[in-house]
């Protein structure tokens, strides 16, 4: 079955697609949806919906700490008065104006047993191995995911919480890890905070933890789930993830019960390999998912489903007006769904044909 979608709105938008391929996307506060897009050596936060009706300064921009650092994944407080960046040896939260705030320093994610540091600040050590952060909802908090050397040559990973305004370590959580990256899910309840860990070739890791003012309690899926959190909804209790390899999609109660599964037909794919679910799926809104599926190709390929969102039952695959869409989605839990045109930089926002969208 196929469902129409009608565009609500579209814009140009420089560097735009990291929002569906990538780590650009967070909600404030208010769960209004942003985009934290780099630019040259700065840090600039969109708000959406301004961007969408023709705003194209940013909200706040923020200089990057290490210019040099391309990876970790960075957050911005609520209120837009501060970042907070993961770089290779420190979480650092910044002003607009470039302000030290405060450091929290942690060993190297530089793979490399006893590499020696030059005493420059901008030194970037080999590797891609990185962290991430995250600013908690009501702006009081800093998760971040990071790696210490008690001892020379034995690292161990840990997740630290933080407090936002001095960056004093208030709990920590030792991970049974060895991470290639991560990123972090605020859970919409304002209270959980997840953290998805991929190892590459060894895998995916899944924690959920909570603070409850005076002690930090996390908990984990195991090693065997190998699976990667997509995205959470306030209508729901629980999150949504996808295999690391793509074959099924399930709906998890938040101690990670399997609550509803999507799986792919073998045979649904024209090309030769077998179809995968992306790693772009998610809340449209309460009541709906959407997800790509891809065979041989990329989002070039890439064909849109929408799902029940307690079922994951299939209700159909996404039929643009003049054609197809190359590209991936990043649903914004509001009724509509985000595509990026890399070729001409233009940003969409789709809902279903008929639907209510805020």
């Amino acid at each position: 079955m196929s469902i129409t979608a009608q565009l609500r709105d579209s814009v140009t938008l420089p560097g735009g697609g990291a929002l569906v391929n990538g780590y650009a996307f967070e909600v404030d506060g208010e769960r209004l949806p942003r985009a934290l897009l780099r630019h040259g050596h700065e840090l600039e936060v969109h708000d959406l919906h301004e961007v969408f009706a023709g705003e194209r300064a940013p909200a706040a921009v923020f200089p990057l700490p290490w210019p040099g650092w391309d990876r970790g994944v960075h957050s911005v407080s609520p209120d837009a008065t501060f970042a907070v960046f993961s770089g290779q040896r420190a979480v650092r939260a910044v002003g607009r104006r470039g302000e030290l705030l405060w450091e929290y320093r942690h060993a190297c994610w530089g793979p490399e047993i006893g590499h020696p540091h030059t005493g420059d600040e901008q030194e970037v050590c080999r590797g891609l191995e990185h962290g991430s952060c995250q600013v908690s909802a009501d702006g009081r908090f800093v998760w971040a995911h990071v790696v210490v050397e008690p001892e020379v040559g034995n690292w161990q990973e840990r997740w630290v919480l933080l407090d936002a305004g001095d960056g004093r370590e208030l709990g920590r959580i030792p991970l049974d890890s060895a991470a290639s990256g991560s990123r972090h899910l605020p859970h919409p309840d304002g209270v959980h905070m997840g953290l998805c860990i991929g190892m590459g070739q060894d895998g995916v890791l899944l924690h959920w933890a909570r603070w409850d003012g005076e002690q930090l309690t996390g908990w984990d899926l195991g090693r065997r789930t190998d699976r990667i959190l997509l995205d959470a909804h306030p209508a729901h209790p629980g999150f949504l993830t996808v295999e690391h390899y793509g074959t099924d999609l399930e709906l998890h109660a938040l101690d990670g019960t399997p609550i509803a599964e999507a799986c792919l037909d073998p045979d649904d794919d024209e090309e030769d390999d077998p179809p995968r679910w992306e790693y772009d799926g998610g809340f449209v809104d309460a009541h709906t998912l959407i997800s790509s599926v891809t065979g041989s190709g990329g989002p070039e390929h890439a064909r849109h489903r929408l799902l029940d969102a307690r079922t994951l039952e299939v209700r159909g695959e996404v039929e643009y007006p003049g054609g197809a869409v190359d590209s991936y989605v990043r649903p914004l839990g509001d009724g509509t769904w985000l595509t990026y045109d890399d070729t001409t930089g233009t940003l969409s926002r789709w809902a279903e044909a008929g639907a209510c969208a805020r």
